[in-house]
């Protein structure tokens, strides 16, 4: 006799979730004053890596060593953020900004400029991608000028061979899905360039924050 086989889960063995964690992923909006650079950087990194400011923000604030560091080093400055400061909201984890509050009143610093300090950590990866973005756009100009060949090989085999000819239908075939993944290369790289236009020499670098 078949005995039925038990699927359900042995949900006691599994770890419960905290409803103090399922809080801390609560959306909350958050207003800051930045400089223009701060908010471009979030801004152009975000949509360049394909990935939501808020996962940023968050992944910036819960990192509570650096924000400690970032803290502490304000607090020796002697001075503070000059330049023009723009008022923006942004959408981030009821934990982020638990985080964020804790530590400014620990260490009695502004939010904004740990925000701003925090945010000046992506500039090695804006850096990198603005490099890797100049290898891309000098490997696309050799790609189109490979590309630019494809359809001249093609008219010569129809011309030879015909259009009927196995050689030509495999080459046409080719041929299209090459210039459909020339087109989708060439989409790519004209939205890859807003972070080429990226001025960081407007953003003060603050290296010492690296992770």
């Amino acid at each position: 006799m078949s005995t039925r086989r038990n699927t359900r889960l042995n949900q006691d063995a599994l770890p419960r979730p905290s409803l103090d964690d399922l809080r801390g992923r609560q959306s909350v909006r958050a207003t800051f004053r930045l400089s223009e650079a701060c908010i471009d950087a979030l801004s152009i990194l975000s949509a360049h890596l394909g990935i939501k400011q808020k996962s940023l923000f968050d992944h910036l604030m819960e990192d509570t060593d650096a924000l400690q560091t970032i803290a502490r080093d304000i607090n020796n400055r002697t001075d503070s953020l000059n330049g023009n400061r723009l008022q923006k909201t942004f959408v981030i984890s009821r934990r982020s900004l638990r985080s964020l509050d804790e530590i400014s009143k620990q260490f009695h610093a502004s939010r904004d400029e740990l925000v701003e300090f925090s945010v000046q950590r992506l500039l090695p990866i804006i850096a990198r991608e603005r490099k890797k973005q100049d290898h891309r756009e000098a490997l696309y100009a050799r790609i189109q000028q490979h590309f630019s060949q494809a359809p001249l090989l093609l008219d010569d085999i129809e011309r030879l061979l015909g259009k009927d000819d196995l050689m030509y239908k495999k080459m046409e075939t080719a041929v299209a899905a090459y210039q459909n993944a020339v087109e989708a290369m060439a989409a790519f790289i004209e939205k890859a360039r807003k972070i080429e236009n990226f001025q960081m020499e407007k953003f003060q670098k603050a290296e010492e924050f690296d992770s």
